[in-house]
This record gives C-alpha cells, sequence and structure tokens, in this order.
C-alpha cells in the first residue's frame, strides 16, 4: 500500500504524507476507505492498457511513448478533419457549419442565463474601448457594434484592449447589475470574420490562443488562424466543447446568486476565477478541506503552494465532459484500424514516470495535455491537466462526481468546501 501512496503523490507532487492523512480524515468522513490504492491501481491498469494499444510498454522510454500518442491523436485530427468538413475558418464566419453544428449536438447546451445585449452595450458606451474605436475610425460605441456588430466587437475586447482597461471595465460596468439586467438566451458560438485576425496581430505579439469565450454574455468565439499544425482542429474543437459545458456552468451561478447580496460583487469574481489568497489556505492544512481552484494556477505558476493541498478545479470537469463528448463522435472512414475518439476516454486523470536519459519523467495520457503539447511541438509538455484531473478523480472516489458538482457550486465563493 505504501507503494501506491508513493506513485500517486509523485505524480502530484506531494509527500505521501500529505495523501496518507487525506485518506484517514476522508475514510472517517465518507466511509470509503482504500481509495488511494484503488486510484492507483487504476492508474496502473489504464497506462498498461493503453501502452498495450499503441504496442509499447512500461519499459519503453518516455519519449517513445509521446511520441506514440501524438501519433494517434495525429490519425484523428486528420480524421475529425474529414468529419468536419475540412474547415476553413477563414470562410465560415457567416455560416459555421459542421464546426458548430457537430460540437453544439456533443454536448446540447444551447441555452444560458446572460447580460442582455442592450444592456451590455449600454455598460460598453459609458466604458469606450479607445484602441478598438481608433483602429476602426468610429465615433462611438453604437456605430461600432452597428458596423462590426455585437459578438464580435466583445469578443475583440480580450484581445485589443489592455488588462488594466479590461480589469477597470469589469470593476466600475459591472458594479450594480441586477436581475432586471440579465435574460435567458441561447449560447453564441461565433467564428470571427478574417479581418479580426489583422486586429489581433496588431495588438499581440505572442501567439495568442485562438479560441475563448465571455461567459457573462453567453458567447464563445473563435479567431480564424490558418490551420496548418497537426493537432490544431482537435485542439480547437475540444476547446469548444470544454467551453460549452463552462459558459452554463456559470450561467447557473449566475442564476443562482442574481437574487442574492452582493450580487456584482459575485458576479466579478466568478468572472475573475478567485482562488482563495495563499495565506488563507495555509490555515486550512490542518482540516481536512479543499480548496477550488476555479482556474489553471500552473498556467502561472507550477510551483504556487495551493496546488500541494487537496483540491478540486471545476476546468477539469468541463474537460471531462468535452472528451466524454468527443468519444461519442462516429468515425467517417471505414477502415479506422480500431483507432476511433474513444480511445482517450477515461484517460483524463492518468499518467506514469517513464524512463527518459538516465531518469525518469512523467508522462500524461491526457488527451488535451497530449494535444497541446503537440500543437507546441513539444516547446512545452503539459502535464497540469492530468495533476488537476488526478485531484479531482480523488474527491469524486470519496463523494461521487454529483456531489462534487453540487459542492462546488454551493461553496464557489467561499473558496473551499468545509467538512
Amino acid at each position: 500500500m505504501q507503494d501506491q501512496f508513493n506513485r500517486l503523490a509523485k505524480i502530484l507532487r506531494v509527500q505521501p504524507e500529505l495523501l496518507l492523512n487525506l485518506e484517514q480524515k476522508m475514510a472517517s468522513i465518507t466511509g470509503q476507505e482504500g481509495v488511494i490504492e484503488k486510484i492507483a491501481e487504476e492508474n496502473d491498469l489504464l497506462v498498461n492498457r493503453t501502452l498495450d494499444e499503441i504496442g509499447l510498454s512500461k519499459a519503453s522510454g518516455a519519449q517513445e511513448v509521446r511520441q506514440a500518442l501524438q501519433s494517434r491523436l495525429i490519425h484523428l485530427d486528420k480524421e475529425l478533419f474529414q468529419i468536419l468538413d475540412k474547415p476553413d475558418l477563414s470562410k465560415i464566419s457567416k455560416v459555421c457549419g459542421k464546426l458548430c453544428e457537430a460540437s453544439i449536438s456533443l454536448v446540447n447546451q444551447q441555452m444560458g442565463f446572460f447580460i442582455k445585449r442592450d444592456r451590455a452595450v449600454e455598460l460598453l458606451s459609458e466604458n469606450p474601448p479607445k484602441n478598438l474605436l481608433e483602429f476602426f475610425g468610429y465615433a462611438n460605441v453604437e456605430e461600432l457594434i452597428a458596423k462590426e456588430s455585437f459578438e464580435s466587437v466583445f469578443a475583440a475586447l480580450r484581445f485589443t484592449q489592455t488588462t488594466e482597461w479590461m480589469h477597470n471595465f469589469f470593476d466600475t460596468a459591472y458594479n450594480n447589475l441586477g436581475p432586471d439586467d440579465f435574460e435567458e438566451k441561447a449560447i453564441r458560438l461565433k467564428v470571427l470574420e478574417e479581418k479580426w485576425l489583422k486586429v489581433a496581430e496588431k495588438f499581440l505579439e505572442k501567439k495568442y490562443h485562438n479560441v475563448s469565450h465571455l461567459k457573462e454574455l453567453g458567447i464563445i468565439f473563435i479567431i480564424p488562424l490558418k490551420l496548418d499544425t497537426p493537432g490544431e482542429i482537435t485542439r480547437i474543437f475540444t476547446l469548444i466543447l470544454h467551453y460549452l459545458n463552462e459558459v452554463p456552468f456559470y450561467s447557473k451561478l449566475f442564476r443562482k446568486f442574481i437574487s442574492e447580496e452582493n450580487f456584482s460583487e459575485k458576479l466579478k469574481s466568478l468572472l475573475r476565477g478567485d482562488v482563495l489568497d495563499k495565506s488563507k489556505a495555509e490555515s486550512l492544512k490542518s482540516k481536512a478541506d479543499w480548496l477550488i481552484i476555479q482556474r489553471y494556477l500552473a498556467k502561472d505558476d507550477e510551483n504556487d503552494s495551493r496546488l500541494f493541498m487537496p483540491h478540486i478545479n471545476p476546468e477539469a470537469e468541463h474537460w471531462f465532459k468535452a472528451e466524454e463528448s468527443l468519444a461519442k463522435l462516429p468515425m467517417k472512414a471505414e477502415d479506422t484500424k480500431g483507432l476511433n475518439f474513444g480511445f482517450w476516454k477515461g484517460l483524463d486523470f492518468v499518467g506514469d514516470f517513464l524512463k527518459n536519459d538516465g531518469g525518469e519523467e512523467l508522462v500524461s495520457f491526457d488527451l488535451i495535455d497530449v494535444v497541446m503539447t503537440l500543437v507546441q511541438k513539444e516547446k512545452i509538455k503539459y502535464l497540469y491537466h492530468q495533476q488537476e484531473a488526478l485531484w479531482n478523480k480523488i474527491f469524486i472516489e470519496y463523494l461521487g462526481r454529483n456531489k462534487m458538482n453540487e459542492l462546488i457550486e454551493q461553496n464557489v465563493i467561499k473558496g473551499y468546501i468545509e467538512f
């Protein structure tokens, strides 16, 4: 049993004693015993089964395994491109076609609770986006919206305005929102017109995330980059699936808090993705409490101390649902040689240390880590999606997935679940 604690602790980059202590506390609370041992055994089973499917074993090197997983993904990426009717992002701004149709049909979450369009335009008029207005030469926000469309303008705020402007906009514009400012409406999935790529290039120096969203407005948008990198269509498609789960998640919270005291502060907290600050998190260490970390802290600091405490992450749950949806997608080719999108189902929390240059290296079997690493051409080896999914897996084995989601909704503003 000690070996299993050691192996999971190593993947999570924590001391085995932390997991042992967690096991004792959670077993006393839930009556579920042997959870860590069970997860370690399941992880081993899935690692061995997956390696066998790609013709390798644990004796294979980390690089060989990673490349084999990427090869599997490249095959499926080509198949996905065919299934989606070979999308050209520069040409589908008016009619999105299969890219949008397939994702929406797989997730089937089309409605939500969002800020009214007219109210959003009014707020933007009170806080005019100088960069956008100057770029197009428009006199005011009303003209900008009329000429360039509501979805495109609000999406473009993310990559044309400064971070300081965005923070000020949220802090001032969203300060007095209430029930009359929201309505039930359809989620809008929008591929931006090609000219917005040129707008983005003017304001952004580094390669940008070309799929993003505006939770409070119910908009998911795609910047029309050229699809010329292996894995790119899978990355875009799974990001869309992810946001089609994330946007309704937050919409449900907006609806939950809309009539409560300090709604605007709760709204802004959700949009910022607030996490309990480090000093308060430290005070929970001696308890059986779990942090709620609603964004990927490892993107900014992989050694953030809160990552080494028991926690759950709604982002990992959205990715789990996206991968479940992807597995439902039927293959188009007649001869798939046993390859299909279901290959990745259930691997979100799976990872193992494999030999590399005389030592060993953690390899993530999670689809999102694999595709992100592939698209980045291994300049960055992504691991944090798997690690966060593993923390969720531990919690779920004690209390169940439905209970986890229920407790997240109840405690997301507080920032932790108290036992």
